[in-house]
């Protein structure tokens, strides 16, 4: 036979306890009216704790548990752009031979809201991203890649990324451009096919970059002003960008 579980068995006990105590009550008191009465008047109020049990207590703690999580998700995320993200997006970004025409638009603003950001992350969609896969070093790039893969790999290890499907997207992206790259020996012998599909892939992982740092952007605006105002003086679409704060 199957043993009971810890739950059941204590909820016999708590079951039994509560009949030996309504026994020893009618024993003392030879009330069976008053013990009927309390008992129907306290099932009577079950449902009611279930309501505030389940659907308001419950909902307030959940919620105040997934802030937990995004917030715990957003150090993630900030972390993966302070490590390599903002480098990686720097460097592709400046073989995309389309970008002059969505630059100026890239350049984030301190007075921005999210009506700007919501804009943006519509024209994004419009985009025809593109990467000259006959400029773009692809030795630098696996260097790059491959030097923050441990990083990278730890990030994925990082229960909270349930939370966020398009951060993991990116993050696999990344890491099968990443393999592509570091499976081949050298870049010079390469058919025009192959390089077709190099291509293909880094396109994939620049414009899930690209979208995912213009949320993180809007995050920063919205939540920590400080990293926020460092986020815009090293945006890698801004050409006249700088750490150093001059005015």
């Amino acid at each position: 036979m199957k043993r009971l579980s810890w739950q059941v068995r204590l909820g016999i006990l708590l079951v039994l306890a509560s009949a030996a105590l309504y026994v020893v009550h009618y024993a003392v008191f030879r009330d069976a009216h008053g013990i009927f009465f309390y008992l129907l008047d306290d099932v009577a109020f079950v449902p009611i704790q279930v309501l505030l049990v389940t659907l308001i207590i419950a909902q307030l703690l959940g919620e105040r548990e997934k802030r937990g999580r995004l917030e715990k998700l957003s150090m993630v995320i900030g972390a993966f752009f302070s490590v390599v993200g903002t480098r990686l997006l720097t460097y592709v970004s400046d073989f995309d031979p389309n970008l002059a025409t969505i630059r100026s638009e890239l350049v984030v603003r301190q007075n921005w809201t999210d009506r700007e950001f919501a804009a943006l992350s519509g024209r994004l969609k419009g985009y025809n991203y593109s990467v000259d896969i006959n400029k773009i070093g692809l030795e630098h790039l696996r260097d790059l890649l491959t030097s923050n893969r441990d990083f990278m790999v730890r990030l994925l290890e990082n229960p909270t990324l349930l939370e966020h499907a398009t951060f993991t997207s990116l993050l696999r992206a990344v890491f099968h451009v990443t393999e592509e790259l570091e499976s081949r020996p050298n870049f010079t012998t390469l058919p025009e096919t192959d390089f077709a599909h190099l291509a293909q892939d880094i396109k994939r992982g620049y414009g899930l970059l690209v979208s995912e740092w213009v949320d993180y952007m809007q995050h920063l605006k919205n939540n920590y002003p400080y990293l926020f105002s460092l986020a815009m003086r090293t945006n890698p679409f801004d050409q006249e960008a700088s750490p150093i704060v001059r005015k």
